[in-house]
């Protein structure tokens, strides 16, 4: 199935959100800073904002997933909120169909429920989220199904979750390799990249996404694809302001991870030849710059790929410099 080129215009573009923690900042400071950007990303026009599931990590406040996308939706009135994602292997399926069965009835057709297979954490912390002999995520597929049952009454089943019936909001499979590509194809879903961590399974997740489709939910596939963006006046301001990202992924990677840094302690920062190697190939797929340079990245993104839509994350330092980089990024649309 060949895809659609599109060019930026063309295509929806939505916010992926981790509620970053900033060095200085407190959680609850953070947490405000994101509803804050939530109706700065409705006013400017962006499809869906989505906050991400990550746990023991100093620099994510996005932990409590469901709750803060409750917050989200009450402070906003028309931009789709949902999840990228619940980590399903995290959760009883019962207990998710629950929950977002209740999102979707207090914000009807204004929640997405993005799914992925991933801890989002260390397998430690993941052991404590499970318990032992929990949930694994070697049983994915069927404990998707069972979640997706939820939303519907079964006399034979014998156990319902009664907020969710009827309220079943969009569902999307998550992926960073090929496996939820497939997934996704063969039960017809919408389909979400993690490009911005994993661009090199891109192209050929793609590919398997959409040569495995079946009608389904969807009566053609829907690619999403993840991108980090860090859009400023100028390219050199972009790159600075891009700094602590790598920093922090660097400290988390040497099993110290931390807050966000100021972008003048990343740039003071005595990265190593091996460090900063690593760096450009982790970072390699981000787009940087001035709205001109965004502009030909995300045009490059869209014609190697036919995305139909993309979510861009922006880690960076100061909220201001986060909300200017998504008003760029918008006007980039007009």
């Amino acid at each position: 199935m060949t895809p659609v080129v599109s060019s930026l215009p063309d295509v929806p573009l939505s916010v992926l959100d981790l509620s970053p923690v900033s060095e200085g900042n407190t959680v609850g400071e953070t947490l405000r800073n994101t509803l804050d950007l939530a109706r700065a990303a409705e006013r400017l026009g962006y499809h869906r904002y989505w906050l991400a599931e990550h746990h023991n990590m100093p620099g994510i406040a996005s932990s409590a997933t469901v709750v803060l996308i409750g917050h989200v939706a009450d402070a906003t009135e028309r931009i789709r909120v949902g999840s990228g994602g619940i980590m399903l292997p995290n959760h009883a399926p019962l207990v998710v169909a629950e929950q977002f069965g209740t999102l979707e009835a207090f914000h009807p057709g204004r929640i997405d429920l993005g799914i992925g297979r991933a801890p989002g954490t260390d397998q430690r912390t993941a052991l404590a989220l499970r318990g032992p002999g929990g949930l694994s995520a070697e049983n994915f597929p069927e404990h998707l199904q069972e979640l997706i049952g939820y939303f519907t009454h079964s006399e034979a089943r014998g156990v319902n979750a009664v907020v969710a019936e009827g309220n079943q909001p969009p569902v999307w499979l998550l992926g960073s390799s090929g496996f939820s590509a497939q997934l996704a194809g063969r039960l017809g879903l919408p389909f979400s990249f993690a490009h911005h961590f994993a661009a090199e399974n891109t192209i050929p997740a793609v590919q398997l996404y959409r040569e495995n489709f079946r009608p389904g939910v969807l009566d053609e596939p829907y690619v999403m694809l993840g991108v980090s963006v860090v859009a400023a006046e100028t390219d050199e301001r972009a790159r600075f302001l891009a700094g602590p990202s790598g920093l922090t992924f660097l400290s988390l990677r040497r099993g110290r991870p931390i807050a966000l840094p100021t972008p003048e302690e990343a740039a003071e920062y005595p990265y190593t030849e091996m460090d900063r190697a690593f760096l450009a190939e982790r970072f390699g797929s981000s787009i940087v710059g001035s709205p001109e340079t965004v502009h030909k990245g995300l045009e490059r993104l869209l014609a190697d790929t036919g995305a139909d839509e993309l979510m861009v994350t922006t880690m960076v330092h100061g909220h201001a410099d986060r909300v200017r980089s998504y008003e760029l990024l918008a006007d980039l649309k007009s």
